[in-house]
């Protein structure tokens, strides 16, 4: 069975209704996310798939809805959900619209970042590889779609940035820069458990943390780090310390959001006043 939604009203009715659970913000661009009803809760919770990636579900008002996260090289158009529910398949169909990014030249004096020689190239393919498994789990702790600020700061990158360093263009900026002092706190803006911590070569040091359900967030170029792999953290608590470690012109911490895999825009978990 095939089901259409418009994605406009949707996201009108939606955002009214999500508001007082702080679901996040929607918005229907690469790099955005959406929230679409696939079932009523007096059904089993169903399993949703997007693009080949388990998509994270919550109850709200006797309904299950899909938080889809779109990535940011998906191309604008119909797109489709696949949902397995109360022993029926059937696919949701919805459409992303286009949106343009700025573009952001930077200049860095450590060359080897940039164009990295050839031993660092092998670890850093070693990496991408372990931050792509990383960002594609799915634990099925309750997902915890509330989240805060993680340090006070001015916002220096904004997400999805076509970034060019030292005149070579480089992937999007796939998280939100908050400039803040060396030293400054870096805290959880959700609880769950931390699946990583370690140095990474862009990065930094670096923490990564799951909120069930298919929803993590990333801490990176920290100066220390105050978690442990494996350890539970509530909303608030202390992570680490904002630095300039692996990649970074100056302190500030990079965050990063990701829903089924994909990044998305940190923003959009935000409510007025974080």
């Amino acid at each position: 069975m095939v089901r259409a939604i418009t994605i406009l009203t949707g996201l009108t009715l939606l955002a009214c209704a999500c508001t007082t659970q702080a679901f996040p913000t929607q918005q229907a661009v690469p790099g955005g996310l959406v929230i679409i009803p696939v079932a009523k809760q007096s059904q089993a919770a169903p399993l949703v798939y997007y693009a080949g990636q388990r998509v994270t579900i919550a109850p709200h008002q006797g309904e299950w809805l899909a938080l889809v996260g779109i990535p940011l090289d998906a191309k604008p158009g119909p797109q489709q959900l696949e949902v397995a529910s109360a022993g029926q398949q059937q696919t949701i169909s919805f459409a992303i619209s286009h949106k343009s990014y700025r573009t952001q030249r930077l200049r860095l004096a450590d060359h080897n970042t940039v164009e990295p020689d050839e031993a660092s190239s092998a670890r850093i393919i070693q990496e991408l590889a372990l931050q792509k498994r990383l960002v594609r789990q799915f634990s099925e702790q309750e997902t915890q779609t509330e989240f805060i600020r993680p340090v006070a700061g001015r916002d220096s990158g904004r997400f999805g940035l076509r970034r060019i360093l030292n005149g070579h263009q480089r992937q999007p900026h796939s998280g939100m820069d908050i400039a803040a002092a060396s030293g400054t706190p870096v805290r959880v803006a959700a609880s769950g458990r931390v699946i990583y911590t370690g140095t990474l070569f862009f990065s930094g040091q670096v923490v990564y943390v799951d909120h069930g359900g298919g929803l993590l967030s990333m801490y990176a170029h920290l100066s220390q780090i105050h978690v442990q792999q494996g350890e539970m953290v509530t909303q608030g608590d202390l992570l680490g310390l904002v630095g300039k470690t692996g990649r970074a012109t100056g302190p500030h911490l990079h965050w990063s959001v990701y829903l089924n895999g994909a990044a998305v825009n940190p923003a959009l978990f935000l409510q007025k006043g974080n």
